[in-house]
């Protein structure tokens, strides 16, 4: 909090709790709703409102309603109102021969100028900002005069050109500097603001232990050669990992299909011999994970794997531990100096803040990286590596090639000859529903009346949803024996199908972009040509057809953000919804670099000066 010592001071910050503002930013991007300007008219201009010196010439009323000539000195003109709204104050202050300055919207009527309801003022030379917040215009003008200054701007690490620009939003001089406000400056204090309050968030704390085994044999041992942002990811990892004095807390956020999977086997490989723990939201996904751990880690690393009701290996000796959140229930779990999360998004808060806090040793914490699916952009993972260092992976192993197309009832016939030519080549199809049971909210079939057909049509089609307890089993099944499988968004993020070649989304247009990529990204996991059908009732919709055309997650995001104010990103840790006037996160990448970039410079000078 920015509030300085002395009388008020519990007040001010009652009204800061009242307005949601916690740094002096915040209230210096407190824009005005509307100015009042009492500056005088250097001409006169219809339909605007206007502030003039003027002469009573004439009063009279009239059916109860004050009619006034008033004879403009600068212009030569007389312009007349009418008073609608009359009380015993005006009639003793418009008297003819008195002298104001009056204020209103100027309007032209047969040649004749006119202002309705004028109002006298005391005062004339002024813009005043109006406030629309919770509180008095007195009260939010006093913290803006007393906070708002040009010592306090630069002290925040502003340059001359954002100072001026928010004095200018706050003390005018004329409307004309209002309307030619530097919007560039505005957005740039806009993420120097959300960056620092950020930074000041992040608390560091000292690693249970330093962890650098060397990766070269592992490495080597590859079947397949690490892609170059695998490689450099690793490495950021690895010198995260090495710190003894500062616990790492990394988030790798990969396109689907970019390959997280080596890069947490590798940060296995950096903690071996000590041990680490790796927590997956889903049985199948852990063990996806636990497969290709015994697959691809050296003969001598331990691994075991904790789920409900089943287990693989010895945990409390193991090297390298995968589980679901059964993990947390286990009393003997052994210490790990490193903690991972897969699908983070997908755990509440609580529950990765526990996996964590079960390793603590008193201060002392583990590394702890977390990986996600659900791409951001890049403005934002900019941004918010403030908070937690984000390691991003925008590129797969091998390029996928599939064909995204929208199509709708008249297209049917030949999606059903599509789907047979890929059951043909021992491929197979994935229908998503939008929802499991009949609603007639929703103008498309669900899974339960659509079932029917597909099971007559087609043999070994499988259906499971989000309510359905044998899931998991009926995913694995499909796996190895199925030609269609039915589903709702569950099978949204994670699982490895190999031969599944094609997917169809009912009702394409209901779903975020994001969750539309995750989905797609199901197909075509070994290279093999895919098809993703977008199936909707009104074939231009806009944003489905910009999907088709945009295959990098990193894009969708940004589209996401040019469609509606905030994409499918990611809670917990990685801040969702933000909201800013000005910063546009799909477009001013460059305005965040300069600002993050101002930022670290300011760091290191703090730094240099204590040392």
């Amino acid at each position: 909090m920015f509030l300085k010592n002395g009388e008020g001071m519990q007040e001010a910050k009652a009204l800061f709790e009242k307005l949601k503002i916690i740094s002096l930013l915040d209230l210096a991007l407190l824009t005005p709703s509307s100015y009042d300007d009492t500056t005088l008219a250097a001409s006169i201009q219809v339909g605007k409102m206007q502030t003039f010196e003027a002469t009573v010439e004439e009063v009279a009323t009239i059916n109860g309603r004050l009619r006034i000539r008033f004879y403009l000195l600068q212009f030569n003109r007389r312009l007349s109102s009418i008073l609608f709204r009359v009380t015993p104050y005006h009639k003793k202050i418009f008297t003819v021969g008195s002298h104001h300055y009056i204020q209103g919207r100027v309007e032209n009527f047969r040649s004749e100028l006119q202002m309705s309801q004028p109002k006298s003022l005391k005062k004339v030379g002024t813009i005043i900002p109006k406030y629309s917040t919770a509180l008095k215009e007195s009260s939010i003008r006093s913290l803006i005069e007393y906070y708002i200054t040009e010592s306090n701007l630069y002290a925040e690490g502003l340059q001359a050109r954002e100072v001026k620009t928010l004095l200018g939003l706050h003390y005018p001089t004329s409307m004309e500097q209002i309307e030619r406000m530097d919007i560039e400056a505005l957005k740039f204090v806009e993420a120097f603001n959300h960056m620092k309050k950020l930074k000041g968030k992040r608390k560091f704390f000292p690693a249970i232990a330093p962890l650098e085994n060397n990766l070269q044999r592992f490495f080597e041992s590859l079947p397949f050669q690490l892609t170059k942002e695998q490689q450099r990811v690793i490495h950021e990892i690895r010198n995260d990992l090495r710190d003894a004095s500062k616990a790492a807390k990394r988030i790798v956020i990969g396109d689907v299909g970019s390959g997280k999977t080596a890069v947490i086997l590798a940060a296995a490989m950096i903690a071996y011999p000590q041990k680490s723990i790796l927590m997956a939201p889903t049985s199948l996904l852990a063990m996806q994970i636990y497969e290709e751990a015994m697959k691809l880690l050296p003969s001598e690393v331990k691994v075991a794997l904790v789920m409900q009701g089943k287990s693989e290996g010895e945990y409390t000796t193991a090297d390298f531990i995968i589980g679901t959140h059964a993990l947390l229930h286990k009393e003997d779990l052994p210490k790990a100096p490193l903690v991972m999360v897969d699908e983070q998004h997908r755990f509440g808060t609580k529950q990765r803040a526990m996996l964590e806090q079960m390793m603590a040793e008193g201060e002392k914490k583990p590394h702890y990286l977390q990986f996600s699916a659900t791409p951001i952009p890049r403005t934002q993972a900019m941004m918010e590596s403030e908070l937690i260092d984000v390691s991003l992976i925008t590129i797969t192993p091998f390029k996928k090639d599939i064909t995204t197309m929208v199509i709708d009832k008249s297209d049917f016939s030949e999606l059903l000859r599509d789907i047979q030519g890929e059951i043909d080549q021992q491929h197979q199809v994935l229908i998503i529903y939008p929802l499991v049971e009949e609603s007639e909210e929703i103008p498309y079939q669900s899974l339960d009346e659509g079932r029917g057909f597909w099971e007559k049509r087609f043999n070994y089609v499988y259906v499971t949803h989000g309510k359905d307890r044998n899931k998991e089993e009926v995913l694995v099944e499909f796996r190895e024996k199925g030609n269609i499988l039915l589903a709702t968004t569950v099978v949204e993020v994670g699982i490895s199908l190999p031969r599944l070649t094609m997917i169809v989304v009912v009702g394409a247009e209901r779903l975020g972009l994001a969750t539309l990529h995750q989905l797609r990204g199901r197909v075509g996991r070994l290279g093999l040509k895919s098809w993703c059908y977008l199936f909707t009732h009104n074939k231009k919709n806009e944003r489905l057809k910009a999907f088709a055309k945009t295959p990098s997650g990193f894009d969708i995001a940004k589209l996401d953000l040019k469609f509606r104010s905030s994409g499918d990103i990611l809670d917990g840790t990685i801040q969702s919804g933000m909201q800013f006037r000005w910063l546009d996160l799909a477009e001013d990448e460059e305005i965040v670099q300069v600002a993050k970039e101002r930022i670290n410079r300011g760091e290191s000078s703090k730094q240099q000066n204590s040392i």
